[in-house]
């Protein structure tokens, strides 16, 4: 059964490479050779790296996997929220789940073919290899997004504070974002990242409200869309622009501190599980232990000639 459905599996992958072989290679160069009538060999061509090798396969492999639009928009907006705007990384996303969940069920194939396991579990085992290799980009995605947002989260504080002191020292709010994303380059890069991303946008001529708009919708962190209401608010109905960040940091710095305090008000019930099943037994084997060894050398035998 395993060899059929191993069989079955390479039968599929030499014609999906084959596939794309013909389509992304063989076509395009006899269409090249045809207009231009030179032939392409492959001594013209410059040895590449065998990174960028893959690179480039992965890329073409993601031309196969079909999406809706609707789709791909929503996957641009999760790659943009994890850092990843390449003007490629959409189809190196899709290449990525095609190539995992062809190899991956290869391996696995390979892996339990000679286990004594039920033929059944065996199937099973490769059906979920390729539910793994084909949904495992996503979740790397999402990791890698949610990780960027705690970091970007965590500079936020740290970057409100200067960007208060550079509009209250006489920076106008362009030139004090500016300003951040210089002086916060090494100790929150996320951050500096994006306020750079908006300062490229303002010099690229669009409203200071759809630059931070824009700012918002590619974090989507909630303190930072807090902050961007208050500056497009603040821009709008033309009220100080200083005290209404020095406002919105009283009241993030208010907010953090009784977030801290409901982490800290939660530690003693969180700290249940680890006391009991970690340290409680460690205090029973130190202050039980040594009676117990006693009674069983001196006070059963005592018993037992009784």
């Amino acid at each position: 059964m395993m060899i059929v459905i191993a069989f079955a599996i390479f039968i599929v992958v030499a014609l999906v490479i084959s596939t794309v072989g013909m389509r992304m290679w063989v076509q395009p160069k006899e269409a090249i050779e045809r207009v231009t009538g030179v032939s392409m060999e492959m001594h013209d061509i410059a040895p590449k790296h065998p990174s960028l090798v893959f690179h480039e396969l992965v890329q073409k492999l993601g031309n196969v996997l079909p999406a809706s639009p609707k789709d791909v928009t929503v996957m641009q907006r999760r790659l943009i929220r994890a850092g990843m705007r390449g003007p490629n990384a959409l189809k190196i996303f899709y290449g990525c789940k095609v190539f995992f969940g062809a190899v991956v069920p290869i391996v696995m194939s390979v892996a339990v073919a000679g286990s004594p396991a039920d033929p059944s579990n065996k199937f099973i085992a490769v059906l979920c290899s390729v539910a793994a290799g084909f949904f495992g980009p996503n979740e790397y995605v999402s990791i890698m997004g949610k990780r960027r947002q705690k970091q970007i989260q965590r500079g936020l504080a740290n970057g409100l504070d200067l960007l208060v002191v550079c509009v209250e020292s006489g920076l106008g709010l362009d030139q004090a974002i500016l300003q951040v994303s210089k002086e916060l380059e090494h100790a929150h890069p996320e951050i500096c990242e994006e306020f750079m991303l908006v300062n490229l946008e303002l010099k690229a001529g669009k409203r200071r409200a759809e630059a931070l708009r824009n700012l918002a919708e590619r974090t989507s962190v909630d303190d930072l869309k807090k902050l961007v209401a208050v500056l497009i608010q603040a821009d709008r109905f033309g009220t100080g622009v200083a005290q209404s960040l020095r406002a919105h940091a009283d009241y993030m710095r208010v907010q953090a501190r009784q977030i801290a305090e409901e982490k800290a008000a939660k530690l003693g019930v969180k700290l249940i599980f680890p006391i009991f099943f970690c340290i409680l037994p460690t205090l029973f084997i130190v202050t039980v232990g040594p009676i117990a060894v006693k009674i069983v050398r001196e006070l059963l035998p005592m018993m037992n000639n009784m």
